[in-house]
């Protein structure tokens, strides 16, 4: 097995929103923010090569919406997923298989891409299978009002219409071992419904994509919860289990939404669980 980052491209959000019920004179020590009050985050994808398959996972907001649209989110720098697959040697025509944490547009909205006459839609990946599940699935296309606008219907339906949508199984006591794909999968349900995190062996170490579980090295405190989540108590139980989980087996957490940080270790401490160490992804992946 080999491992590739993909940054998809970086983007901003707003502070507070980011960091719920924590004031700003705190979470901005580890994320600070602009004059507008934004902080940075990346949109970073997991390559994963493993025999005759090429898994990507997530896949960033992708190029179609409006130029009003990417003006609320203040897009910045150079990345893209074709520069950085090219960067490996690879090309979107490649992937066989795009495994989808979740279903919000800056997770999602890089499976579809417009035709070529541009009057319609289509996938961004066309030879790759487009992993989601069940529950999720249902939740994503008849959302909630809170989440209607993280869930947008051009980024979803036309993987269904293609026939390229397939489902993993549904966990046990929130766990999936040994799925189709090859990989342990952690369901969580607190930023959204069964929102999935997979769990790599990578030689020695275990690798987990953390996805919204946490966004950022900032997060890692408990009530480091963010406003977007629709059960933020939920989540601070899933997040303290799985960070106790991580510290005591020293997981190497990937984190999609940290411009800054790639990869973390945590320790336990006085004040509970922290950071222990960051990495780039060269330095575990190589």
């Amino acid at each position: 097995m080999k491992l590739y980052p993909i940054e998809t491209g970086n983007f901003k959000l707003d502070g507070g929103a980011m960091f719920g019920v924590v004031p700003k004179t705190i979470w901005q020590r580890t994320n600070p923010a602009d004059s507008n009050n934004l902080i940075d985050i990346a949109a970073r994808s997991l390559l994963i090569e493993d025999g005759n398959r090429l898994i990507l996972i997530d896949t960033g907001m992708g190029d179609k919406q409006s130029d009003k649209f990417f003006g609320y989110y203040s897009l910045w720098g150079n990345h893209s997923i074709d520069a950085s697959l090219k960067q490996y040697g690879f090309h979107r025509d490649d992937i066989t298989d795009v495994f989808l944490t979740h279903l919000h547009f800056d997770h999602s909205g890089g499976c579809i891409q417009w035709n070529k006459d541009r009057t319609g839609y289509e996938p961004a990946f066309k030879n790759a299978h487009f992993w989601s599940n069940k529950d999720h699935w249902a939740w994503a296309t008849h959302p909630n009002v809170r989440e209607g606008a993280s869930f947008l219907k051009e980024n979803i339906i036309p993987m269904e219409e293609s026939g390229q949508l397939k489902f993993t199984g549904l966990p046990k006591d929130n766990f999936l071992e040994d799925s189709e794909l090859g990989f342990d999968i952690l369901f969580v349900d607190g930023h959204t419904d069964k929102q999935m995190i997979p769990q790599l062996k990578y030689k020695d170490k275990t690798i987990v994509f953390m996805a919204d579980l946490l966004p950022t090295a900032g997060h890692i405190p408990l009530p480091y919860v963010v406003g977007y989540d629709t059960r933020p108590l939920i989540t601070l139980g899933e997040k303290e289990k799985f960070l106790k989980q991580a510290a005591d087996n020293n997981y190497y957490l990937f984190l999609e939404h940290d411009a800054h940080n790639e990869i973390i270790t945590l320790q336990h401490t006085e004040k509970g669980v922290r950071l222990k160490d960051t990495y780039t992804c060269n330095d575990i992946f190589n």
